[in-house]
């Protein structure tokens, strides 16, 4: 994933990228990231190591959640058909 879609996809989310890291994968301890961490750097390390993004995230239209649980993507698909109906 690149720096650009990742930032495309948090805004369509709303989170920070601290929001979506894994805090309990190993790199997450190794790098020692925190909630002080810039985001433009948390950002450079998602996509420098992939295993820290929590997954999945769906993505609809203007529109991104992450899916945990996965009921929020069932939520949002299910009102991107509702308005594709409309």
């Amino acid at each position: 994933m690149t720096e650009e879609k990742l930032r495309t996809l948090l805004k369509k989310a709303g989170l920070s990228p601290f929001e979506i890291v894994r805090r309990k994968e190993p790199v997450f301890k190794e790098l020692e990231i925190t909630a002080d961490t810039p985001d433009d750097e948390i950002i450079k390390l998602i996509v420098e190591h992939p295993g820290l993004l929590q997954r999945p995230i769906v993505e609809s239209g203007d529109r991104a959640v992450l899916a945990r649980p996965i009921e929020k993507a069932l939520e949002l698909l299910a009102k991107r058909k509702e308005y594709e109906e409309k």
